[in-house]
């Protein structure tokens, strides 16, 4: 049986970041329509993130007028022209498919801060790893 990965050359997208669940990201695709090609930019928080060779991908929910859209875009497609991770989230979750069934301030995440200022009688960071 023939690999398919084997037969197809992977060439990653530069313009690609490392995207986690729970990431506010802006991903700009070029859209042709005629015969012309323009930039439409989609903007919403990242549910999945299916991480393979050839066919790995995320999905982008969004609220638009009220309505939930999810956009499921390549991670090695030339159409994804470039993606802005915007913010973190703080999540526990491989998969958000919770958010599908939340709706206003519910569906909002918190956003995750790397590196966060020891509260007051809190040892700092650097006592606590060398534990």
């Amino acid at each position: 049986m023939v690999d398919v990965d084997t037969l197809t050359p992977i060439e990653v997208n530069p313009n690609i970041p490392e995207l986690l669940p729970g990431d506010t990201v802006r991903v700009s695709t070029k859209v042709v329509e005629g015969n012309r090609e323009r930039i439409q930019v989609f903007e919403g928080v990242v549910i999945r993130v299916r991480r393979g060779k050839a066919d790995g991908n995320f999905t982008v929910r969004r609220i638009s007028h009220g309505v939930g859209v999810e956009r499921t875009f390549f991670l090695l497609s030339p159409r994804v022209d470039k993606v802005e991770v915007m913010r973190h989230g703080q999540v526990r979750r491989a998969k958000l498919y919770y958010l599908r069934g939340l709706t206003g301030k519910a569906a909002r995440l918190k956003e995750r801060v790397p590196n966060r200022q020891p509260r007051r009688g809190e040892p700092p960071a650097e006592t606590v790893e060398a534990r």
